[in-house]
Protein backbone atom coordinates (compact mmCIF):
# COMPACT_ATOMS: atom_id res chain seq x y z
CA UNK A 1 0.00 0.00 0.00
CA UNK A 2 1.26 3.37 -0.59
CA UNK A 3 0.91 6.14 1.46
CA UNK A 4 -2.13 7.80 0.33
CA UNK A 5 -3.66 4.08 0.74
CA UNK A 6 -2.09 3.94 4.17
CA UNK A 7 -3.76 6.90 5.46
CA UNK A 8 -7.66 5.94 3.75
CA UNK A 9 -7.13 2.73 5.48
CA UNK A 10 -6.25 4.19 8.72
CA UNK A 11 -8.95 7.05 8.67
CA UNK A 12 -11.71 4.26 7.96
CA UNK A 13 -10.58 2.37 10.80
CA UNK A 14 -10.51 5.19 13.06
CA UNK A 15 -14.25 6.14 12.59
CA UNK A 16 -15.01 2.73 12.88
CA UNK A 17 -13.32 2.23 15.99
CA UNK A 18 -15.16 5.69 17.57
CA UNK A 19 -18.73 5.10 16.07
CA UNK A 20 -18.62 1.48 17.34
CA UNK A 21 -17.26 1.78 21.14
CA UNK A 22 -13.27 0.46 20.07
CA UNK A 23 -14.21 -2.64 18.21
CA UNK A 24 -13.34 -3.26 14.72
CA UNK A 25 -14.73 -5.80 12.38
CA UNK A 26 -12.71 -7.49 9.31
CA UNK A 27 -9.89 -8.75 10.14
CA UNK A 28 -9.30 -6.84 13.12
CA UNK A 29 -12.51 -8.48 14.47
CA UNK A 30 -11.54 -9.22 17.29
CA UNK A 31 -8.40 -8.14 18.19
CA UNK A 32 -7.35 -6.20 19.98
CA UNK A 33 -6.89 -2.60 18.82
CA UNK A 34 -6.47 1.27 20.09
CA UNK A 35 -5.82 4.67 18.82
CA UNK A 36 -2.64 6.41 19.70
CA UNK A 37 -2.32 9.73 19.04
CA UNK A 38 1.25 11.33 18.80
CA UNK A 39 2.35 15.22 18.04
CA UNK A 40 3.93 14.84 14.18
CA UNK A 41 7.44 15.08 14.60
CA UNK A 42 7.61 18.00 11.72
CA UNK A 43 3.91 19.19 11.33
CA UNK A 44 3.38 19.52 15.17
CA UNK A 45 0.05 18.56 14.49
CA UNK A 46 -1.80 15.63 16.27
CA UNK A 47 -1.55 12.20 13.84
CA UNK A 48 -3.84 8.80 15.14
CA UNK A 49 -2.53 5.73 14.11
CA UNK A 50 -5.04 2.08 15.26
CA UNK A 51 -2.84 -0.64 15.81
CA UNK A 52 -3.00 -3.77 17.44
CA UNK A 53 -1.84 -3.78 21.47
CA UNK A 54 -0.58 -6.37 23.97
CA UNK A 55 -2.03 -6.33 27.66
CA UNK A 56 0.84 -8.13 29.45
CA UNK A 57 1.24 -8.65 33.31
CA UNK A 58 -1.13 -5.31 33.60
CA UNK A 59 1.13 -3.46 31.04
CA UNK A 60 0.02 -1.78 27.06
CA UNK A 61 2.47 -2.46 24.91
CA UNK A 62 2.65 -1.50 20.80
CA UNK A 63 5.21 -2.44 17.95
CA UNK A 64 6.08 -0.80 15.33
CA UNK A 65 5.96 -3.45 12.86
CA UNK A 66 5.00 -1.02 9.95
CA UNK A 67 3.21 -4.45 8.16
CA UNK A 68 7.18 -5.70 8.11
CA UNK A 69 8.60 -3.08 5.68
CA UNK A 70 12.42 -1.79 6.36
CA UNK A 71 11.36 1.25 7.82
CA UNK A 72 9.42 2.16 10.81
CA UNK A 73 5.88 3.64 10.85
CA UNK A 74 5.68 7.33 11.21
CA UNK A 75 4.14 7.32 14.30
CA UNK A 76 7.38 5.86 15.68
CA UNK A 77 9.41 9.09 14.75
CA UNK A 78 6.64 10.95 16.34
CA UNK A 79 7.40 9.30 19.83
CA UNK A 80 11.22 9.79 19.30
CA UNK A 81 10.59 13.91 19.26
CA UNK A 82 7.33 13.58 21.83
CA UNK A 83 6.66 10.65 23.88
CA UNK A 84 3.43 11.99 25.60
CA UNK A 85 0.42 10.33 23.34
CA UNK A 86 -3.31 10.01 24.18
CA UNK A 87 -4.43 6.58 24.04
CA UNK A 88 -7.79 5.15 23.04
CA UNK A 89 -8.95 1.59 24.50
CA UNK A 90 -12.60 1.20 23.98
CA UNK A 91 -14.53 4.08 25.21
CA UNK A 92 -11.55 4.91 27.35
CA UNK A 93 -9.09 7.37 26.42
CA UNK A 94 -5.98 8.69 28.52
CA UNK A 95 -2.50 10.49 28.54
CA UNK A 96 0.11 8.13 28.69
CA UNK A 97 4.50 8.28 27.77
CA UNK A 98 5.34 5.99 25.26
CA UNK A 99 8.93 4.16 26.38
CA UNK A 100 11.60 1.86 24.18
CA UNK A 101 11.66 -1.65 25.42
CA UNK A 102 15.10 -3.32 24.80
CA UNK A 103 16.77 -5.91 24.80
CA UNK A 104 15.77 -9.29 26.47
CA UNK A 105 12.66 -7.75 27.79
CA UNK A 106 12.19 -6.92 24.28
CA UNK A 107 12.63 -10.41 23.16
CA UNK A 108 9.90 -11.37 25.49
CA UNK A 109 7.56 -9.60 24.79
CA UNK A 110 7.79 -9.52 20.90
CA UNK A 111 7.44 -13.28 21.06
CA UNK A 112 4.91 -13.64 23.04
CA UNK A 113 2.68 -11.11 20.74
CA UNK A 114 4.14 -13.27 17.53
CA UNK A 115 2.39 -16.27 19.40
CA UNK A 116 -0.41 -15.01 19.91
CA UNK A 117 -0.76 -13.07 16.42
CA UNK A 118 2.02 -15.38 14.34
CA UNK A 119 2.06 -12.54 11.51
CA UNK A 120 4.04 -10.15 13.64
CA UNK A 121 6.37 -13.37 13.60
CA UNK A 122 6.15 -12.80 9.58
CA UNK A 123 6.97 -8.80 9.84
CA UNK A 124 10.11 -9.58 11.87
CA UNK A 125 11.10 -12.20 9.38
CA UNK A 126 10.45 -10.03 6.63
CA UNK A 127 13.10 -6.88 7.66
CA UNK A 128 16.26 -6.50 8.82
CA UNK A 129 15.46 -4.43 11.25
CA UNK A 130 14.60 -5.11 14.92
CA UNK A 131 10.69 -4.02 15.37
CA UNK A 132 10.40 -1.85 18.56
CA UNK A 133 8.26 -2.68 21.29
CA UNK A 134 6.72 0.55 22.92
CA UNK A 135 5.04 0.62 26.44
CA UNK A 136 2.62 2.92 26.82
CA UNK A 137 2.35 4.32 30.65
CA UNK A 138 -0.66 5.60 31.85
CA UNK A 139 0.32 9.20 33.49
CA UNK A 140 -1.85 10.15 36.27
CA UNK A 141 -4.14 12.41 36.02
Amino acid sequence: MDNDAVLAFNERNIEEFRANGGQLGGNFEGAPVLLMTTVGSKSGEPRTSPMMYLELDDRVFVFASNAGRDTHPLWYANLLTSPTVTVERGVRSYKATAIDIVGDEHDRIYAEQSRRYPGFAEYQEGTTRVIPVVELVEIDQ
